[in-house]
């Protein structure tokens, strides 16, 4: 398979690496939003597996990709909770540092500096992909999508958050977050790249995925805080969807 990376899109976060564990740094917004990824990413997981959270390690057993894991965010919490987590990323710069967080936490988690389609080369297989603010960095999204589905067991799940196409999510994600509050570097997102939950719906069916639900991350500046929507999907959203063969 050909590669869907974006080197461009490769270097910028590569020069931002040693600040992934930074929660006042260049990425506090994924840090503010990480909670309500989780609870949707567990939520999700849980329910297509039946595992109850309320018990110890309620993963266990089950194998699960981060694909563009950075410095392991997700990848952390996945391992606490039971799972064979695999952490990939196209840039080789964000791993040294996940790899030595994990260790002073205590964790064992596969860091890989690899592709969605290296690995689905290589014949690798999980029951959960996840696909977590990956997509609007990549120069083929259809490509990268389908090489996800390869990835999945049949019967497995991928989940898949991006940010909207509108003046709303280019007002917030762009103007607001890079330009105003300067929580990001400028030029951290493209306003072209963004994809509308519709276009998002799509590429995942043609690349065999069925699509089982959206759901919205919805920020309140008042609160200052996250929630999950089933209706505000204007600026990040999410979709689950399921590799039916």
């Amino acid at each position: 398979m050909q590669t869907s990376i974006d080197p461009a899109e490769i270097a910028k976060f590569e020069a931002m690496a040693a600040e992934w564990w930074d929660p006042a740094g260049k990425f506090k917004p994924l840090h503010m939003m990480n909670p309500t990824r989780l609870d949707f990413i567990n939520g999700e997981i849980a329910a297509r597996y039946e595992r109850d959270l309320t018990k110890p390690l309620p993963f266990k057993g089950l194998r699960i990709l981060d694909i563009g894991c950075g410095g392991g965010l997700l990848c952390e919490p996945m391992a606490r909770l039971g799972a064979e987590i695999i952490g990939a990323d196209a840039a080789e710069g964000n791993l040294p540092v996940a790899r030595i967080h994990a260790e002073q936490m205590g964790l064992e988690i596969d860091y890989r500096h690899s592709t969605a389609e290296a690995l689905a080369e290589a014949g690798e297989q999980f029951d959960v992909v996840l696909n977590m603010e990956v997509i609007e960095h990549v120069a083929d999204p259809l490509s990268f999508l389908t090489a996800c589905q390869t990835l999945l067991k049949p019967g497995g799940l991928m989940l898949t958050s991006t940010i909207n196409r509108n003046p709303k999510s280019f007002a917030v994600a762009i103007v607001g977050a890079e330009h105003i509050m300067r929580w990001l570097p400028r030029g951290t997102h493209e306003y072209a790249k963004f994809i509308t939950p519709d276009e998002l719906a799509n590429m995942s069916q043609q690349a065999g995925l069925q699509v089982e639900c959206r759901k919205g991350f919805v920020f309140n500046p008042i609160s200052w805080s996250w929630s999950i929507s089933d209706r505000d999907l204007s600026v990040n959203y999410a979709i689950a969807a399921v590799r039916s063969s």
